[in-house]
């Protein structure tokens, strides 16, 4: 049985030892609202600070990386590819898509969520000078393909 817990009740990290090795995907995503002017300001490559998008892709694939050294019991994992997407979502919002695959005992679930959190935090510390409104929401699992607990596509919203 896999669970956090010890026979004492005590956290520890799962043991995957007998699970066998398969493909992995995770799809994570998270949105930034914002006011429509720093939207345009990002998109149109006016921003004091540089590329956001690029600063924040290389900072979700980093958060991807060191996931295991940010959230507790996690598993350190060799991701074998990540990718984050950054869009503009009609004129007041930043789409953020994270995926991680791996071929390894577990999921890549955690890595695909932090990336996609993390990302969306770089938009909101790059742009917090012109507007501390923003609001960064729906983070949430897309999909996962692979492993013993099968694969799972989240409903629409």
């Amino acid at each position: 049985m896999l669970t956090h817990l010890d026979s004492q009740g005590r956290a520890n990290m799962v043991d995957v030892t007998e699970k066998a090795v398969t493909a992995r995907e995770a799809v994570a995503q998270a949105r930034v609202r914002m006011l429509p002017q720093t939207l345009r300001m990002i998109v149109d490559g006016e921003h004091p600070k540089g590329d956001v998008f690029a600063v924040a892709r290389i900072a979700g694939i980093q958060a991807a990386k060191k996931t295991s050294d940010l959230i507790p019991l996690c598993h350190p994992l060799m991701l074998t590819s990540v990718k984050v997407e950054l869009r503009a979502e009609g004129e007041d919002a930043v789409q953020i898509l994270a995926r991680c695959k791996l071929a390894g005992q577990t999921g890549v679930e955690m890595e695909a969520l932090t990336a996609a959190s993390v990302a969306a935090l770089t938009i909101y510390d790059m742009c917090k000078a012109v507007d501390k409104g923003m609001v960064i929401e729906q983070v949430r699992l897309l999909e996962k393909r692979g492993g013993k607990s099968g694969d799972f596509q989240a409903q629409a919203q």
